[in-house]
């Protein structure tokens, strides 16, 4: 074994783990938190949703002319049953509300703004510390050393002079030192695989990585088509607009998979359009209607979409446990098991730590990075800009640092 590349890359790993280690247990309590999201917004959303029959049930287009006079819902959710409000839907992502109307006495039983909740702030929290554009690249950064992090802990940990049995045991008989290293060191080795699954479900929607991603999925088309976003489709303004209950009605005929949505015309000739938010993404559709004759303009189906965006769906579906009770569970104790490996590392250093000194592994001064090392190192940074940055800025002191001992 080359012990001069083993101590760099376990100094490095061992910096990095202990810079990154309070925004990693941040973002794993958060993420645990986050994970709970879907029961959040349903009891949240249950106050108003909830109304009783009485009487005749007004109209969906009643109810939408009634909204309008004091917002500008941008869609309707299709109701799944009598008992229930409807639901009229405007802004998007973080501005996102809804208004909840009784249809049967016409009355506003509430709003639910999204950025006026808890979770929310659980959400901003998790994704940019509450610190904007510039936590946003903290997260990122830290979320691109995870990534070095672990391809560097699996080196150091593949099996040497304990051999295969060191990737399924943990040296309890040992110094206290030695069990929070291999309690660290196993379930790190076991927990990669999922955890740089769930690392690339949330690199998405990062600043510099994510606007990078868009980028290649725009010049190489590999993203939802304008037709799937609605851009040159028109009614042909002619006559009266259809009813929203007659768009209703098309909607349900479609039989769609999950929530049921009808994006509302913003114009004359704007359109209709209907689409599904599902866990099952190969059934996700879209449909946009001329306002005025209800005829299909587009039909877009999953292999409509691109695969770069395919492949986004994917992951943040992943990263955020929605594919089902499975995923939510595997999600849920890779967060767990990564708060448990961040303080067993810690308490594996804390152990190891003489009074006084920092203990950061040695590297002779002579050591010099090889052609393959040097080769990945570029990949990496290419790939995780964040990372190439900060690897940018550790070369220059580790040069002045050298500079300074070669002087001294």
């Amino acid at each position: 074994m080359n012990y001069k590349l083993y101590n760099w890359i376990w100094k490095w790993h061992f910096i990095g783990g202990l810079v990154s280690l309070p925004i990693v247990l941040l973002l794993s309590i958060t993420g645990i938190i986050y994970l709970f999201k879907d029961n959040y917004e349903l009891r949240e959303k249950a106050v108003y949703k909830k109304v009783e029959v009485l009487g005749t049930r007004l109209s969906f287009q009643e109810q939408w002319d009634m909204v309008k006079e004091s917002a500008k819902p941008s869609a309707v959710i299709l109701p799944q049953v009598e008992e229930e409000a409807t639901e009229f839907v405007s802004g998007r992502f973080s501005n996102k509300s809804s208004v909840f109307v009784n249809p049967y006495s016409g009355s506003i039983t509430g709003n639910y703004q999204l950025n006026k909740t808890n979770l929310f702030k659980v959400r901003k929290l998790h994704g940019e510390l509450l610190l904007g554009k510039f936590g946003t690249k903290v997260v990122e950064l830290v979320a691109s050393w995870m990534v070095v992090l672990i391809i560097t802990g699996v080196y150091l940990f593949w099996p040497r002079e304990r051999g295969w049995k060191g990737l399924f045991t943990v040296r309890f008989n040992l110094s206290k030192r030695i069990l929070y290293r291999d309690l660290h060191a196993v379930f790190g080795f076991w927990f990669s695989a999922i955890l740089l699954l769930i690392l690339a479900g949330g690199l998405p929607w990062t600043d510099v990585w994510g606007t990078s991603y868009k980028w290649v999925r725009e010049l190489t088309d590999s993203g939802i088509t304008k037709e799937w976003k609605g851009r040159g489709l028109k009614s042909d303004a002619k006559g009266s607009s259809i009813s929203l209950d007659k768009m209703l009605t098309k909607a349900k005929a479609l039989n769609l998979d999950g929530e049921v949505s009808i994006g509302l015309p913003k114009s004359s000739e704007g359109v209709y359009s209907v689409s599904n938010e599902t866990s099952n993404l190969e059934t996700m559709q879209k449909y946009h209607f001329d306002q005025y004759s209800g005829v299909e303009l587009y039909h877009g189906t999953w292999k409509d979409i691109g695969v770069m965006r395919r492949a986004r769906l994917w992951v943040m579906t992943f990263h955020q446990g929605q594919f089902g009770f499975w995923n939510w569970l595997l999600v849920l104790f890779t967060a767990i098991a990564l708060v448990f490996m961040s303080v067993t590392a810690l308490l594996s250093y804390l152990k190891r730590k003489k009074k006084g000194e920092w203990n950061v592994p040695e590297v002779p001064i002579s050591f010099v990075i090889g052609k393959g090392l040097l080769l990945l190192l570029v990949l990496l940074a290419l790939f995780l800009p964040m990372f190439g940055i900060s690897l940018v800025f550790i070369y220059f002191v580790e040069k002045l640092r050298r500079k300074k001992f070669s002087n001294s």
